[in-house]
């Protein structure tokens, strides 16, 4: 039990996530692309799961549809965490990284379609360079250590829990090719159920949020919807202020983490990131088709690009100031950082384009690039970075240091 508890501790800081989900691509990504690539296809294409219920899925598509919905219940927490107890509470504090959130998720989208909006381009695919992967971001934020502001890490948490509150927007509404009505409504009722056990329920009836979390991700499935969708909706049901010395959110999220960051995000980072080549020729082809040019693009400039034109926008708009100890040199370091997509620019990607498209390839494979240029730029703008300094601030100062 002592080993496991330090297991679980160890899946829940940022730096560990990052490395397991980094891991798991570079997997992916050479055994995809060994002279054993056969066996890779047959695993992701491998079938279980009730036919009657339209559940006979590949486990490819169990690791998008059911194990993401883990990873977007905990998102969900920390979104509503910040909504209602976090810098997003506040809109003083919370106008900046909110329109640098916003900027960085138009730019990138207007530059695909602008590459895209020839003949043979692919307009379809315009959210995919707009997503910003909340735990390999803060993985190599954390790498940087000492160097790192603490104001540089609320910054980017709280873009980065808006860009999932947008992507998750976009994946419910642009996405969602044939709606269920019935099915969708008939959703509300165990969510409902749910809601009024994880809010009025002790500890005899918890059991039961399982099973309702359950028929809540069966219903949203069926209905047409993306199922991850079912882990937000679940995740805004929980109340995150501590009632009667129960923090039940706190609770949730620190059972669940391990599971989303250790084992959920990494097999679907697995399954997804297996891009064959086959060799020189197809990859430059993929480098010359406009969905990779627009995904490249958009992550690699459209994102700092986005989020430092809207930051200076707000600024000059509103009069925000930035938090203190938060220099340009770290809105940068902020915007690259953004550009690492990953996980919601995968599923994106295949929701666009098709699992096993030729689009849908090069799509993963321009995340996958975009993302590793991004992480290595962000990289460098911290380690050329002083470490960060705690100096005493004059009231109403902000350091432009860095």
């Amino acid at each position: 039990m002592a080993a496991t508890r330090r297991i679980a501790e160890l899946l829940r800081t940022e730096t560990v996530g990052g490395l397991l989900l980094l891991a798991a691509a570079l997997a992916a990504f050479g055994w995809a692309n060994s002279p054993w690539p056969a066996g890779y296809a047959h695993l992701a294409e491998l079938r279980f799961g009730p036919e009657a219920w339209h559940l006979d899925l590949s486990l490819a598509a169990w690791a998008a549809d059911g194990l993401l919905a883990v990873f977007f219940f905990v998102a969900g927490l920390e979104l509503k965490r910040e909504f209602v107890a976090g810098d997003l509470r506040d809109p003083r504090r919370a106008v900046l990284p909110v329109a640098a959130a916003v900027g960085g998720m138009a730019v990138p989208a207007m530059l695909y379609l602008l590459v895209n909006g020839r003949a043979g381009g692919a307009p379809e695919g315009w959210a995919v360079p707009t997503a910003t992967d909340i735990a390999f971001a803060l993985a190599v934020l954390a790498m940087a250590g000492s160097r790192v502001p603490p104001a540089l890490r609320t910054f980017l948490l709280t873009l980065a829990v808006v860009d999932d509150l947008l992507a998750i927007g976009i994946i419910a509404v642009a996405y969602t090719a044939a709606l269920a009505v019935l099915p969708l409504l008939a959703a509300l009722v165990p969510l409902a159920a749910f809601a009024w056990v994880v809010r009025r329920g002790g500890p005899p009836t918890r059991w039961l949020l399982g099973p309702l979390a359950v028929a809540v991700w069966l219903l949203v499935h069926a209905s047409g919807v993306h199922a991850t969708v079912a882990g937000v909706l679940l995740a805004f049901t929980v109340p995150v202020r501590p009632s009667g010395g129960d923090d039940v959110a706190g609770r949730l999220e620190h059972r669940w983490r391990p599971v989303s960051a250790g084992f959920a995000v990494p097999v679907f980072a697995f399954f997804a990131a297996g891009v064959p080549l086959a060799g020189a020729a197809s990859f430059g082809a993929a480098l010359r088709d406009p969905v990779t040019l627009g995904v490249l693009a958009g992550l690699i400039l459209g994102k700092p690009v986005g989020v430092l034109g809207a930051t200076w926008l707000a600024r000059r708009l509103t009069g925000a100031a930035l938090p203190r100890g938060l220099g340009r040199r770290d809105l940068v370091a902020a915007g690259l950082l953004s550009g690492i997509g990953f996980t919601v620019a995968l599923l994106i990607a295949e929701l666009a384009f098709g699992s096993g498209s030729v689009a849908d390839e090069h799509a993963r494979l321009a995340v996958l690039l975009g993302s590793a240029v991004s992480a290595a730029a962000a990289t460098l703008v911290l380690w050329t970075r002083r470490p960060a300094a705690t100096p005493v601030h004059r009231p109403g100062y902000v350091s432009a240091e860095a």
